[in-house]
């Protein structure tokens, strides 16, 4: 819990607590239903809610926002986010239906009341949000694609609004077609933390 506090001193005494929640929940949680691997478990601080936690780092969600976060798997980015941006509404979904109950159970003891989880896949949801977020759960192209009828037209924020994505590794060839408009930041420019020298959130502005 210290690392979240580390980058985000600002957290008020229930964010605090609810941040601290989380370790016993997903602790229980994955034993019956592996969402997290066994070696992440242990860094669920750092590998999972302060990457997740990135994205507040390039922008901060004003209040009404609608945020959709695909393929969450065990509500990552969408949970922490939630957490830290209350006034804001997430949608969390995942094609894979246990993943979804292990979200949904953490979403209810946490008393979240601006999430909701639904097993689902992007290409079945209708709606539309001012951003889409995830944590690189396809090729790139593959993703635009999926979810650019999800944006809405109408800015609420000081950013257009679009695709925020966590990345890892290398992906210059995924991000050729749009190197007019995307933006990347290396995530070593907001944490310390050796975990973080390959990762990247990537902004892609979507225009309809």
């Amino acid at each position: 819990m210290l690392i979240i506090q580390k980058y985000f001193p600002h957290l008020t005494a229930h964010q605090v607590l609810l941040f601290e929640k989380m370790a016993p929940i997903y602790s229980e949680w994955n034993e019956k239903i592996n969402v997290i691997s066994r070696k992440d478990i242990d860094s669920l601080y750092e590998r999972h809610i302060l990457h997740s936690l990135a994205i507040a780092k390039i922008i901060t969600f004003r209040p009404g926002t609608k945020i959709l976060d695909v393929g969450t798997g065990g509500g990552f980015p969408g949970i922490p986010l939630a957490i830290l941006f209350p006034e804001c509404h997430f949608t969390l979904i995942d094609s894979i239906g246990k993943k979804i109950k292990v979200v949904q159970a953490v979403v209810e003891e946490l008393g979240l009341t601006n999430v909701t989880a639904i097993h689902t896949r992007v290409q079945e949801v209708k709606e539309e949000f001012d951003f889409v977020i995830s944590r690189a759960v396809t090729a790139f192209p593959d993703f635009v694609g999926w979810v650019k009828k999800n944006i809405a037209r109408q800015p609420k924020n000081s950013r257009p609004n679009g695709i925020i994505y966590l990345k890892g590794g290398d992906f210059e060839q995924e991000i050729k077609n749009f190197k007019q408009s995307i933006e990347i930041a290396d995530l070593t420019a907001f944490y310390e933390e050796p975990y973080f020298e390959t990762k990247k959130v990537i902004y892609l502005p979507i225009n309809r």
